[in-house]
């Protein structure tokens, strides 16, 4: 039982670093232009601007000056979530 629970945890830690390098492509994606038509981009945005208009929705504060700062608690709040299962 012991085994199943870590390779639960593995799994959930690998789709939370999979999630975080997608988070940090889309926001590289989102400084320079490129086709929003292009099926990765499609791809990206789908997955992350939900999250992103959450997180803008529930803490406005973290869009100041024109800067988006969303993505960087997506990153800080997937650490703090990874850190906790991992129990290090």
């Amino acid at each position: 039982m012991e085994t199943l629970l870590f390779a639960i945890i593995q799994l959930i830690h690998s789709l939370i670093n999979m999630y975080i390098w997608v988070v940090i492509i889309a926001s590289v994606l989102s400084l320079v232009q490129v086709d929003p038509r292009n099926p990765i981009v499609e791809v990206l945005n789908r997955l992350t601007q939900p999250v992103f208009s959450f997180v803008r929705q529930k803490m406005p504060f973290v869009v100041f000056s024109g800067i988006d700062l969303s993505p960087l608690v997506i990153i800080l709040g997937l650490q703090f979530i990874d850190t906790l299962l991992l129990g290090v």
